[in-house]
C-alpha cells in the first residue's frame, strides 16, 4: 500500500528528556480534542529509574472537523464519522495520514541516533489506534506499543499490512471497565485481534471511565521497567 502523505503539525512536539543522551524514544498521541501536553505530566509518575534516559514526545494532531461532533473543529487524528455501538466508522485517509507522520517522526528519531528497534509507541483513545496501527505496520522493528482506552478501527489495514518485523512485538493494553466513550467490548475486539495474529499483549483493565488512573501509571511504569531494563 501506498503511504499517504503526512500532514505538517503546526505546532512542534512537546520533548522530555528523563536524562542525558537519551538511547530510547517514546512517541505518544493524545486523544480526540486533546494535545500533546496532555499526557506529559505521566512522565515524572512512571518510576523510571534514574539510570535509564528516555526521550518521551508528545506530538499534537491537526485541527479538523469531526462528524460525529456535529463537525466541530478540534484536534483529531482522523475523522470520526460515526459512534456504532461495538464499532466505529472513521476516515482511513486521515488514520493513514496520520500514520505517516508518525513514521516521520520515527525517522527524525532515527536521525538523532536512536534506531526503530529503541522506539515505543503509545496512544490514548484516537491516539492508540493510531499507534496500533504504526507500530504493527511498521517495516522495521519497534520497541514496543501502550494501548490505553482504544481499539482498531480499521481491521483491514493491519491484517493486509502487518510487517513481519513486529509480529513478535511487545503490547502493553490496558482499558476502563467503565468507558462509556470506548467501549470495553472494542478493547477487547483489539485484544483478540492481536492475539489471533500471534501477539501476546499484557492486558490489564482497571474500574474507571475512559480516563487514565494512577494504578494504570504504576503498571505502565513497571512494563517499561522490564521491556527496557535488561536491554539497555
Amino acid at each position: 500500500m501506498t503511504d499517504h502523505t503526512a500532514f505538517t503539525p503546526d505546532t512542534p512536539p512537546i520533548e522530555i528528556e528523563t536524562g542525558p543522551n537519551p538511547q530510547w524514544s517514546v512517541i505518544w498521541m493524545h486523544g480526540l480534542g486533546a494535545d500533546g501536553s496532555d499526557f506529559a505530566p505521566i512522565v515524572p509518575e512512571l518510576g523510571l529509574p534514574a539510570g535509564l534516559a528516555l526521550r518521551f514526545i508528545f506530538p499534537h494532531a491537526p485541527f479538523r472537523p469531526v462528524t460525529c461532533n456535529g463537525g466541530y473543529v478540534m484536534r483529531a487524528w482522523y475523522d470520526i464519522i460515526s459512534l456504532t455501538p461495538g464499532a466505529r466508522q472513521i476516515d482511513e485517509a486521515g488514520l493513514l495520514e496520520s500514520r505517516a507522520f508518525v513514521r516521520q517522526l520515527i525517522e527524525r528519531e532515527a536521525a538523532r541516533g536512536i534506531p526503530s528497534e529503541r522506539i515505543i509507541l503509545a496512544g490514548f483513545s484516537q491516539g492508540g489506534a493510531v499507534a496500533y496501527l504504526s507500530a504493527l505496520t511498521h517495516p522495521a522493528p519497534l520497541a514496543g506499543v501502550i494501548a490505553l482506552s482504544t481499539y482498531i478501527p480499521s481491521a483491514r489495514l493491519i491484517t493486509g499490512n502487518l510487517a513481519e518485523a513486529n509480529r513478535q512485538l511487545p503490547v502493553f493494553a490496558a482499558h476502563g471497565t467503565d468507558d462509556d466513550v470506548v467501549s470495553l467490548e472494542l478493547g477487547e475486539q483489539a485484544l483478540a485481534m492481536l492475539q489471533a495474529l500471534g501477539l501476546a499483549p499484557e492486558w490489564r483493565t482497571y474500574a474507571m471511565p475512559h480516563s487514565v488512573c494512577m494504578a494504570e501509571v504504576a503498571d505502565i511504569g513497571a512494563w517499561l521497567r522490564r521491556l527496557l531494563g535488561g536491554a539497555r
